[in-house]
């Protein structure tokens, strides 16, 4: 799938998230879309930071080798950390539930990293860290919040662009860095990619 612009595309976007295609149209990009088939799976004793920067890393990779791309491919991947855990997508309801209650009147990271491949060899990335702090969330209206179904397809079980902002109390750093994609890093390394100028 293609960006909403008619220019030939400059970019493949490695993901299937329609918020990580939305802030790339934000800037100005013109891409196509080809969803990575990675498992996303952390390895023994692997840290939160080079987890999402391996991950990005392998989309990335993984679409460029898939192809004859004459463009670059970007990889990113976004992960909820509560202390040192790293909190996926929910397989469930219950699961979900049980994220937003642990989530629930805390402060936890969000690690969202990019990378682009421009070859197998020439790969640039980028990890931003932002901080996400949570009001006290009642039973209620995590049960409420789960029934709309949002918080399944996101790490951590919520989207900083929907419902869940109500009740954000604070964050410390990129906003688009939570929604999934860091629009600052991304620009730069697109730049020194010769996407962007």
């Amino acid at each position: 799938m293609s960006s909403r612009s008619n220019r030939k595309p400059v970019l493949v976007l490695a993901s299937a998230s329609p918020r990580r295609r939305e802030l790339l149209t934000q800037i100005g990009v013109s891409f196509e879309a080809i969803v990575a088939g990675i498992e996303e799976v952390p390895q023994p004793g692997e840290s939160p930071a080079d987890f999402v920067l391996r991950m990005a890393r392998e989309k990335a990779l993984e679409v460029l080798g898939t192809g004859d791309h004459e463009i670059p491919v970007l990889g990113s991947d976004t992960a909820v950390i509560l202390g040192n855990e790293i909190l996926g997508k929910p397989n469930d309801r219950g699961e979900a539930m049980s994220m937003l209650n642990r989530l629930s009147g805390r402060t936890h990271e969000v690690y969202s990293a990019v990378a682009v491949a421009v070859t197998p060899g020439e790969i640039h990335e980028a990890l931003n860290i932002t901080r996400v702090t949570f009001a006290e969330l009642d039973q209620d209206w995590i049960e409420a919040y789960c029934d709309t179904g949002d918080p399944m397809d996101k790490a951590g079980a919520y989207g900083v662009q929907g419902k869940a902002a109500e009740k954000i109390s604070r964050i410390e750093g990129s906003f688009y860095g939570v929604m999934g994609l860091p629009l600052f890093e991304t620009a730069q390394l697109l730049k020194r990619a010769k996407v962007l100028f």
